[in-house]
């Protein structure tokens, strides 16, 4: 089976947890024997491929499914739909959708509007989670026996991570509080750094910065037991290292689908301090991760402070997220794509 795999046009001029996601399914999908790779739309007619699996439903990539299904192309979607998007804000986005086309006379559409059409245009939809199933059928009208839930996975390097490597390479004791993440108000590391004053631990931020956000990053180094370090490569044994030198993991994000970072902590045996803004399942993860309000900063530092000192045994953070694997995520994958063919 052959499955062209595609985003958005400048997805990859970054990097970020999407980007993993896709590279890691795509690698898993390649062990299995299927020929899934990233297609490049400009140079290969999707009608090469047996099928089509785009991953997120925004920046125009209803336009993708558009197209694949008028050649006649099964396709899957990853909509990676955020948790705020719940059956309210649908119906008032559906609202403004016809407000903004009876203003233009239909020759505007909302971002609901391109997001629904990706949706409604696929075959399957794969939602990271039951509260991304729950955001995809109550904002957007879609049936749920067409959302297949599938999790991400973590590679087995996390598993296995010493933290020696990372604290001897830049000169850090462990224990340190980590947030790895691109530098953004979105992510609000600025909370993080507010939050941790006095309590008497550094903060290592890892991630890269972009330069719209350069003011961003000197308010955090403004605090002085704020280090950013800058951005690792995914594969880097020291991104591993790092999770598991630190003593809590934080990201305290405005909004998150199914973080890897959060996953990949807990995988290398460090507890976790995150935004309730997500759509994980945490039924497994229980006493190995606290939810807080980003905006609420006491409640961070509260969360943090329960963590270092008594924090969760490494053995429970690591069973926490045992069972996830990407050959997981391919076998599950493979079987919806062949019974999405075999029902064309």
């Amino acid at each position: 089976m052959k499955v062209a795999v595609l985003s958005y046009p400048m997805l990859f001029q970054n990097k970020g947890g999407l980007q993993v996601q896709i590279r890691e399914t795509v690698a898993a999908l390649q062990r299995l024997g299927i020929d899934a790779r990233l297609a490049d739309p400009v140079r290969e007619p999707l009608t090469d491929f047996d099928l089509v699996h785009v991953f997120s439903a925004i920046n125009g990539n209803h336009r993708m499914v558009e197209q694949a299904r008028a050649q006649g192309l099964p396709v899957v979607v990853s909509p990676l739909i955020r948790p705020h998007w719940n059956g309210r804000l649908g119906w008032l986005a559906r609202r403004l959708e016809t407000l903004v086309g009876r203003l233009t006379r239909w020759n505007v559409k909302t971002e609901y509007q391109q997001i629904e059409t990706c949706l409604r245009g696929a075959d399957a939809l794969i939602a990271l989670g039951d509260v991304e199933k729950d955001s995809i059928v109550e904002a957007f009208g879609v049936a749920p026996t067409r959302v297949h839930v599938i999790p991400n996975g973590i590679p087995g390097r996390f598993f296995d991570a010493d933290p020696t490597p990372f604290c001897t390479a830049y000169g850090l004791a462990p224990g340190f509080v980590l947030s790895v993440a691109t530098i953004s108000p979105h992510k609000n590391q600025l909370a993080l750094a507010r939050a941790t004053a006095g309590i008497g631990r550094q903060v290592v931020l890892i991630g890269p910065q972009l330069g719209s956000e350069r003011d961003y990053l000197d308010s955090l180094l403004a605090h002085p037991h704020v280090r950013y370090l800058g951005p690792l490569e995914y594969e880097n044994p020291l991104l591993a290292s790092a999770y598991a030198g630190a003593g809590v993991f934080c990201l305290p994000a405005l909004s998150e689908v199914m973080p890897l970072s959060v996953m990949e902590s807990l995988a290398a045996g460090t507890p976790v301090v995150m935004t309730r803004e997500h759509c994980m399942d945490l039924s497994r993860m229980q006493g190995a991760v606290r939810e807080v309000v980003p905006q609420d900063e006491e409640a961070i530092r509260h969360a943090l402070l329960e963590f270092i000192n008594e924090p969760p045994p490494a053995t429970a953070c690591r069973n926490a997220v045992a069972g996830y694997s990407w050959d997981a995520v391919a076998e599950t994958l493979a079987d919806c794509y062949r019974e999405i063919v075999s029902a064309r």
